[in-house]
């Protein structure tokens, strides 16, 4: 059975740049119901029992198609949620370092330069979704943006390869404090982006 992530900050932590009760509704709400939906998705399928959500999200083209679709979407809703929460903190912000901002300089020219271009594809995604920050399988990195609860995983989306970080677009995630305006939103996310976290998750994937 699959689990939300346990956050390692409280609901009112990252104020003022997301609030309290998008919080509350976002995880408590949103990414409960995904991760339910998933597990009561999962109980129809023992073939999928103790594949990992990667495995499963990697190969929709294996599920039945009666399934396939509960599977995409909520699977995705599952594994996107867990990392957009994973790669926050109340002490967030700042640039990274070490081996992600020598791989970031390479690719991107700079740190402003990434998050430029993960604001535009957050920015540029119409309607529901997500933007990313990917680890290809040569080493370097891409952004990328996603539909819905699409994903890298996924064929659906552009920058494929392994996801670091995740910006929610939905409009749950910042439509109680942001209204309409995405782009506010953006920005704050920026405020608490925990780099260590993505580090961590970069150096996991070149291995």
């Amino acid at each position: 059975m699959f689990e939300q992530i346990k956050l390692k900050y409280a609901f009112d932590a990252l104020e003022p740049h997301i609030d309290t009760l998008t919080m509350e509704t976002h995880y408590g709400k949103h990414h409960a119901t995904y991760t339910k939906n998933l597990n009561d998705a999962i109980e129809k399928l023992p073939e999928l029992k103790g594949k990992s959500i990667e495995e499963i999200l990697k190969n929709l083209d294996a599920i039945p198609e009666a399934s396939r679709t509960a599977i995409q979407n909520n699977g995705g809703g599952y594994y996107n949620h867990n990392l957009y929460f994973e790669i926050l903190s109340p002490n967030g912000g700042g640039e990274p370092t070490g081996k992600l901002a020598e791989q970031i300089k390479t690719d991107f020219g700079s740190v402003d330069k990434l998050k430029e271009e993960i604001s535009a594809k957050a920015a540029g995604r119409f309607g529901s979704g997500w933007a990313w920050l990917v680890v290809k399988e040569d080493g370097h990195l891409s952004v990328g943006s996603s539909p819905n609860q699409d994903n890298p995983f996924m064929c659906k989306c552009d920058g494929k390869g392994q996801p670091i970080l995740a910006l929610d677009v939905w409009e749950h995630a910042y439509y109680l404090k942001y209204k309409n305006v995405r782009a506010d939103y953006i920005k704050a996310f920026f405020n608490v982006v925990d780099w260590n976290e993505v580090a961590k998750k970069y150096e996991e994937a070149i291995g």
